[in-house]
């Protein structure tokens, strides 16, 4: 499986039977839009955390044209349906069988609103089960102990945690839940985008290894395989 980062907290997740696009902000995002078209992005599933405008800035014009289907809670699938759009809700502790493998919406101590300000539900992450791999990708969240509930039913293979702190966990809370969901192979997102979240990176990486992790930091259009 081959996961690229695309900027701030979008990831292209290629699978054997899917691709997959998470939080697609990249035309907006002046580090990602010089080097990743979103035209070229041709995504069969598109997965959305919740409502912020850094998640979902190209949402409806890459799902309208690659027909992707989005996948996120109820609110926010029912926005995106009265646009047109293919859409499968989903809400807090639910589970599906897709043709790729399974997802379960998790939970996540965040807000979530429309860029005019209207409601966009709960936040949440995902953890997705394919080709014999267990990703967690967070989503935007604080360090919360319902991550522990997460290596009960799975057991992780590589856990996306946010570490730009300000608006979501920073270094040392995402270690922690590094500890929390069991799992020592990690990607981190949701840094460098803008000066709130800028972090020193190599500091990152030495944290994480002084505790036996291993923290990816992908250049933007970056890859890395599990």
């Amino acid at each position: 499986m081959k996961i690229t980062f695309l900027g701030h907290a979008s990831l292209l997740i290629e699978a054997e039977k899917a691709s997959i696009l998470v939080d697609p902000f990249i035309s907006g995002n002046e580090k990602a839009s010089g080097k990743i078209n979103i035209t070229d992005l041709k995504p069969d599933y598109i997965l959305v955390t919740h409502a912020h405008q850094d998640h979902i800035l190209d949402v409806e014009e890459i799902a309208k044209a690659s027909g992707a289907i989005v996948v996120s809670n109820f609110e926010i699938a029912t926005h995106y349906e009265t646009k047109g759009i293919k859409v499968h809700p989903m809400n807090h502790g639910g589970q599906w069988q897709f043709n790729f493998g399974k997802l379960k919406y998790v939970h996540a101590i965040h807000t979530s609103s429309f860029p005019d300000g209207s409601y966009g539900g709960q936040p949440g992450g995902f953890i997705l089960s394919t080709e014999g791999k267990n990703i967690y990708i967070a989503g935007d969240t604080a360090l919360t102990m319902d991550m522990k509930l997460i290596p009960l039913s799975t057991k992780l293979d590589l856990a996306v945690l946010p570490i730009g702190d300000n608006f979501t966990m920073g270094i040392n809370d995402a270690i922690l839940a590094s500890d929390f969901v069991e799992c020592d192979n990690i990607l981190g997102y949701h840094y460098d985008t803008f000066g709130y979240i800028e972090i020193d990176n190599a500091v990152a990486i030495d944290e994480f290894k002084k505790t036996g992790k291993k923290l990816h930091l992908l250049e933007i259009g970056g890859s890395m395989i599990i």
